[in-house]
């Protein structure tokens, strides 16, 4: 039952609105999500960062955009502008399948029930309050906003779109994690700096209309992209394109790149540093209740939020930089890691919930184990514009250190209310693999996953060596499959030193730029060899901003501009898929079908064997090298 007062969340309705008394609204969210008022949703963080500057802010969450309009119109006019959100992902990844199938759930809407937000909605939310009110401006922001801010390939019409911003009208929009560049437009407008003057705070775009001047600042080199119509008319043009924005969005010291859109400019400031230990406490220790609007109580739960309810975030970014992800693009390469102090009161939290059990579902963050890694020498850092700090190596400048994540969860381990704290946030194996990773001066790579392994797998470890082929990995952006070999024999030897039997469940990516089907006829055989029976495999989705995404579209590297191959019929998908589910009767006769025209009668004895030895292999089964060792201390007894 909940005993807290309406006004603890930010209000979703007038009545309110005027329970705290107010007359006016300074600032309106839009919203694709329900309102969850938690830290991981970013409607609720750029709510609370608004109300924090002592703005008076409402949200209206996923409004009817079918009807009357009146969900938009409900607060009237805001003092200075409207924010609008997709939500916490891209409406079309959330709407659709790699098989550009709709989805018949939505994990952000109470019931998990879909259908409350449009396709593109952005851009249908803000069309819509240029309609209504033509002069409050519109800023845009959230990962729809963010990835689609030049020109981008949009996989579910196939074509190359134009920077959200011309097909929605908005004013302006906010890239990557918006806290930064929020606070300092929020300062400014306090101060009586009109709207349309905010034309130099970084990580923002706008476009100039054909007679305005490009804003002066003195620090910022300007780079020019190829136009949005010579993109249309080169591809190649189009990668070329892409390799400029991902580096200058990496940089902590970037240019502004300019973009032609018909006769007008799209101009995009550089990013913001990233966020100090301070600046992020500072976003994560607002007043949140880390629940959903009590209004929501009798459609039923909110699946992302019962995911994610007593889970607790780190840290932001990833220096991963893999080929297919979105997370580098948002949240950046460089990573944002909050103080033991502000986890610990986040911990406590949790565990004051009266739903609360005793476990904590998840302590980590996009890659669980990238907290407080950074470089050794920042000055270094400062001058790279690499989009990975671990690919094709690991940078010798990077601090890897595993020590301060296995202090922090023993002391989470230790709280009286905790039973067990989860790590259910993928880790990346390679860190903690020496042969690849040589940056282990304190040696806590062992201490670290055994802390891992006997206290904070809920029955299965997740890991995404993504691959098998060299080849394909090289463009993925990952490492080399066999350090996944090494890291899986320092699991099992854990787990047999402490007598557990956890699962370790790698995924894997079918269909990826690079990828052809003789490479998923070997990832099978070679995963099945392990001892894993695959049983969920990701299709490739190219999603706007990635490298993987320019690949499958323009048919190159954008870094090399050389051909790569890309499955992109349905009937080549499939193919490639099917390889994953060997253990499947009903793909026996495709599998050897294939295998016989492709000249690898070799792989069709290690995936199907003969007819009477086709068992299916135990998931994890014991590697041979300890076979052989229990072997030898059984003759030694």
């Amino acid at each position: 039952m909940n005993l807290r007062p309406i006004t603890d969340w930010l209000p979703l309705t007038m009545k309110e609105v005027e329970k705290r008394g107010w007359k006016e609204i300074d600032v309106v969210l839009i919203s694709g999500d329900a309102y969850v008022d938690h830290p991981s949703f970013g409607t609720a963080v750029i709510g609370r960062i608004i109300e924090d500057e002592g703005f008076r802010v409402a949200i209206v969450a996923q409004p009817n955009w079918k009807d009357d309009l009146r969900d938009f119109k409900k607060f009237g006019k805001p003092k200075y502008f409207f924010g609008v959100t997709a939500g916490c992902m891209d409406s079309m990844v959330n709407h659709y399948t790699a098989n550009k199938r709709l989805r018949s759930t939505d994990a952000y809407t109470p019931g998990g029930e879909s259908g409350f937000r449009p396709d593109y909605a952005t851009s249908v939310y803000t069309k819509i309050l240029k309609d209504l009110y033509p002069d409050v401006p519109v800023l845009i922001g959230g990962i729809e906003a963010s990835l689609r801010r030049v020109t981008h390939y949009d996989y579910w019409s196939d074509k190359l779109m134009p920077s959200i911003l011309k097909n929605s009208g908005a004013d302006m929009l906010v890239y990557g994690m918006g806290d930064q560049p929020l606070r300092e437009m929020l300062q400014l407008l306090k101060k009586g700096v009109p709207f349309d003057s905010l034309k130099t705070i970084k990580q923002t775009a706008f476009i100039l209309d054909e007679n305005d001047k490009l804003p002066k600042n003195k620090n910022w080199e300007t780079i020019e992209l190829a136009s949005h119509e010579a993109c249309l008319e080169d591809k190649l043009k189009y990668a070329a394109n892409f390799k400029i924005v991902e580096v200058e969005s990496n940089k902590w010291q970037a240019d502004r790149i300019i973009q032609k859109i018909d006769e007008r400019t799209l101009v995009i400031n550089p990013p913001y540093k990233t966020m100090e230990e301070k600046e992020i406490d500072q976003s994560f220790d607002l007043p949140y209740t880390r629940l959903p609007h009590p209004k929501y109580k009798k459609r039923g739960a909110i699946p992302a939020f019962e995911m994610i309810k007593f889970s607790v975030n780190t840290h932001r970014g990833c220096f991963g930089g893999c080929s297919f992800c979105t997370i580098s693009a948002h949240q950046g390469k460089f990573i944002a890691s909050r103080s033991e102090e502000s986890i610990m009161r986040e911990v406590e939290q949790v565990t004051q919930n009266p739903d609360f059990k005793g476990y904590i579902s998840d302590i980590g963050g996009p890659s669980a184990n990238m907290f407080r890694m950074k470089g050794k020498d920042e000055s270094i850092c400062a001058k790279c514009s690499s989009p990975s700090c671990i690919h094709p190596v690991i940078c010798s400048n990077l601090d890897t250190s595993h020590t301060d994540m296995t202090k922090l969860y023993q002391k989470i381990d230790a709280h009286p209310k905790v039973k067990k704290a989860f790590i259910g946030s993928g880790i990346r194996y390679d860190l903690l693999v020496d042969d690849l990773n040589k940056n282990n001066e304190d040696g806590n790579h062992d201490e670290y996953i055994e802390q891992v392994v006997t206290r904070h797998v809920s029955g299965r470890l997740k890991v995404a060596p993504e691959h098998t082929s060299d080849a394909t990995l090289r463009i993925m952006r990952k490492p080399s499959f066999k350090h996944f070999h090494t890291f899986k024999e320092k699991y099992d030897r854990i787990q047999a030193k402490h007598g557990l039997k956890q699962q370790l469940i790698p995924y894997f990516i079918s269909s990826h730029p690079g990828c052809e089907e003789q490479d998923m006829a070997n990832l099978a055989a070679e995963t099945k060899d392990m001892g894993f029976q695959l049983e969920q495999v990701q299709d490739f989705t190219p999603t706007p901003m990635t490298v993987a995404t320019v690949i499958y579209y323009a048919g190159v590297h954008p870094y090399t501009l050389k051909p790569v191959y890309t499955a992109k019929t349905r009937d080549e998908k499939q193919r490639q898929n099917k390889f994953f589910f060997w253990y499947k009767k009903e793909n026996h006769d495709w599998i050897r079908r294939s295998l016989k025209k492709a000249k690898q009668p070799e792989l069709i004895e290690k995936l199907l064997g003969s007819e009477s030895n086709n068992a299916t292999p135990k998931q994890n089964r014991v590697p041979k090298w300890l076979e052989e060792k229990r072997k030898k201390q059984r003759q030694r007894k």
